[in-house]
């Protein structure tokens, strides 16, 4: 289920649980990424242009995907649009061209999240890393519709990673973020800041919301045997070019050898002779 684009802007740019909620998550991933994405491709799917300011100053290029279910709205304010809506497995975007890849509001709303992580893994290049966030099943954010964060199915952390390793993805580390309750009350507001900080040492405290990132790592294909195969002889033929003759070492014919028909002819012709010598006067 697919919310509109106009409630995610009345959630996150007009209450001021929103704009909590996108500074708090914002701030998580720039520990994740903090060299900003430096002259690198930056895209981001599902509503993720919030989180995607930083990098409108130092990326090379900076693409906020919108899905057609959920609608399109013109992002940054006073600044050239970089909004696009396209199809769900469908991306306008090259294969390989993306450098970083940040999904907000858009798996767990997905109507074929397989489909939808094999987009995300095509656009990606080589080395290229993503930051899916979701909605926390343990948490308190996923059990009330006070906020989009209360729509579609929430995960649990293993549950998210089993999920990108299916597709290829290679997890690198995950984190969380939002430990305040999903109120509009102003204490709840004002003590944010620390139960944000309270939250990050203790692990019995759940965040609302998961954050893992993945990246992806291209394996070298093997090559195909054959030409080692014809590179090696086979084993069966090692050492026949390499035999070479030698002498016997033998000078003389063998005593035990079997008479032949020479020698028992020149047998002959001695004893004859000496016959001979014997009656001659």
């Amino acid at each position: 289920m697919h919310l509109d684009a106009q409630d995610f802007r009345s959630f996150y740019y007009r209450s001021a649980l929103g704009r909590v909620a996108q500074r708090r998550i914002r701030d998580k991933l720039l520990t994740m990424w903090p060299e900003n994405a430096k002259g690198e491709t930056v895209v981001g799917y599902g509503f993720a242009v919030p989180l995607l300011r930083p990098f409108l100053s130092t990326a090379r290029r900076v693409i906020g995907l919108m899905p057609a279910p959920q609608g399109v709205l013109r992002w940054p304010a006073g600044q050239p649009n970089v909004s696009v809506l396209c199809e769900e497995v469908m991306w306008p975007i090259d294969t390989g061209v993306v450098d970083r890849l940040v999904m907000l509001h858009g798996l767990e709303t997905s109507g074929d999240a397989t489909a939808l992580l094999d987009e995300a893994y095509r656009v990606l290049g080589p080395g290229g890393r993503a930051v899916f966030i979701v909605p926390n099943r343990a948490g308190l954010w996923s059990r009330s519709d006070r906020t989009p964060f209360g729509y579609g199915r929430p995960y649990s952390t293993g549950q998210l990673e089993a999920q990108l390793k299916q597709h290829g993805f290679v997890i690198m580390r995950h984190a969380a973020a939002l430990y305040q309750p999903p109120s509009h009350r102003r204490f709840w507001l004002r003590t944010g800041p620390m139960l944000e900080k309270v939250g990050h040492g203790v692990p019995s405290i759940v965040g609302g919301v998961l954050l893992v990132e993945a990246s992806k790592q291209v394996r070298e294909k093997p090559k195909s045997g054959l030409g080692e195969a014809v590179k090696r002889p086979l084993s069966v033929l090692e050492g026949l070019g390499a035999a070479k003759p030698t002498p016997s070492r033998r000078t003389g014919p063998d005593p035990d050898a079997a008479p032949t028909r020479h020698n028992r002819q020149g047998g002959q012709n001695g004893r004859l002779a000496m016959d001979v010598g014997q009656g001659a006067p």
